[in-house]
């Protein structure tokens, strides 16, 4: 019927839409820790940690390496259990549904916000746990939302890799909350606010999405969310073609589709796509992570301490992560480029799929060598390419990570394995710290030893798309000899 198609296009939109602006503007807020760490110095948090010290020519400075080291160990935390946790949030999520899973994220992100709002000098200590759970809830937004992608089906990586840049360019909320400090809107207030919007994602958790989780492929005249006045003869034309709305929700695939064979959870686990993909994610990720969580002491390094440059260079580069929301679906582009395309013969979609995939891979890992380049010289106009790449370099890096998962391995264990990627690379990133007390150790302040051996590490992530390019000609090649002895 044309009102029910309409209702259900509409609703569609709907849900993307809201998912985007959720994804935007509260889901990934935590990796703008740069700017924040510029408002919790002006506040004065851990100030105690600062000595006076001597420095050259007897002139007296005031050393707070001990500060940065405590603000370094919070987000090397929130980081690690941003990953770490969606292992067991990934099983929660594929046993218990979209409901229980979104619930259970807005309470940690209304916490985590609600204990940033109570925080103060005094009260520093609260920002470990406060930062983790703004961690935890955001991925769990991201997660609940990247499925809406299966209801638009040829533009399903499009979607999942749009969310992505949305969640990367909302570590910008920190900018904007540095900006309204710098008007006089105190941080409590800020985070009051952002803990009053869990109503709107309770509401849009209830009237938006499923129960469940959305399907894929997508079952005919598939519904979900509150029957927004549909009429019986409606209701009971989809149930004629889905059998019920119930069982559209709960059903991974078509009634009448044949029954395929999927591998086990453990089989996509012990698969070498899984352990080269773990290794193409993690290298890089911890690339990402201690370049945000050193970038405030490297730009005082750098600018010789100057606030007003500091400020200046922290400002542009929470901007520029405005754009991981542009640069993200190229990304998710290039990985549906084949879709409505005629496939060579014999070729499965899941194949094209892979042999699309190749490219983006390789791009990522590109950028990413590039990124750590431009990061690890010393000279401080420079940084602002180092911004461009690095905001460009993650949108590809945790868009194409959620679309490979989704395109190489079956949907019934997406949640598992992206929750065991992320945990995986979690542990890996824990690097972070070690390598952030050898800097501000042995090394006396200066990264550039660290930067050039987190580069050369970098290079490990080409492993991944040259395998991935070589199953996919292997399989060509078997196409072909099969098709010349038949």
């Amino acid at each position: 019927m044309p009102g029910l198609e309409n209702n259900l296009s509409v609703r569609r939109c709907l849900t993307f839409a809201t998912g985007l602006v959720e994804c935007l503007c509260f889901a990934g807020a935590v990796f703008g820790w740069a700017s924040l760490v510029f408002v919790l110095k002006e506040d004065r948090y851990f100030s105690s940690l600062c000595v006076n010290a001597t420095g050259l020519n007897s002139t007296q400075t005031l050393d707070c390496s001990a500060q940065d080291e405590q603000f370094s160990l919070i987000f090397t935390i929130a980081s690690f259990m941003n990953n770490f946790l969606t292992l067991p949030h990934g099983f929660l999520f594929d046993r218990f549904g979209t409901t229980v899973t979104r619930l259970y994220g807005i309470f940690f992100y209304s916490m985590g916000s609600l204990m940033v709002a109570f925080s103060s000098s005094a009260l520093a200590y609260l920002l470990f746990p406060a930062l983790s759970f703004l961690a935890v809830g955001g991925i769990l937004f991201l997660m609940t939302n990247m499925q809406v992608g299966n209801l638009f089906g040829s533009r399903r990586s499009t979607i999942i890799t749009l969310y992505n840049g949305a969640f990367d360019s909302s570590s910008s909320l920190f900018l904007i909350i540095k900006l309204l400090h710098e008007s006089g809107v105190s941080l409590r207030a800020a985070f009051l606010f952002l803990s009053a919007c869990s109503v709107i994602h309770i509401l849009r958790t209830f009237l938006l999405l499923p129960r469940k989780c959305i399907p894929y492929p997508l079952p005919d005249r598939y519904t979900y969310g509150v029957s927004c006045g549909e009429s019986k003869a409606a209701n009971t034309e989809v149930a004629a073609n889905s059998q019920t709305h119930s069982a559209a929700e709960e059903t991974p695939l078509t009634m009448n589709a044949p029954v395929k064979q999927e591998r086990t959870f453990r089989e996509c686990l012990l698969s070498k796509f899984f352990i080269w993909h773990l290794l193409w994610l993690s290298v890089m990720q911890l690339r990402h992570y201690l370049f945000i969580g050193t970038l405030n002491p490297m730009l005082q390094r750098l600018t010789e301490g100057e606030p007003s440059l500091v400020s200046q260079y922290t400002n542009a580069f929470a901007i520029t992560q405005l754009c991981g929301v542009l640069c993200a679906p190229w990304n998710g582009l290039l990985m549906d480029r084949h879709k409505g395309k005629p496939r060579a013969a014999g070729e499965t979609e899941q194949e094209a799929d892979l042999r699309a995939s190749v490219l983006s891979l390789f791009l990522t890992a590109l950028q990413c060598v590039l990124f750590s380049l431009c990061a690890s010289t010393p000279y401080l106009p420079l940084q602002y390419l180092t911004f461009i790449l690095q905001v460009l370099n993650r949108s590809f890096l945790y868009g194409g990570n959620a679309a490979f998962i989704s395109l190489a391995f079956p949907s019934c264990h997406f949640g598992k394995l992206y929750g065991l990627v992320m945990a995986l690379s979690a542990v890996f990133s824990v690097l972070q710290y070690p390598c952030f007390a050898l800097v501000k150790g042995a090394l006396g302040g200066d990264p550039f030893y660290v930067n050039i051996g987190l580069t050369l590490l970098s290079l490990l992530a080409f492993i991944h798309p040259f395998f991935v390019y070589m199953h996919c000609r292997n399989l060509a090649t078997e196409r072909a000899k099969s098709k010349t002895s038949s």
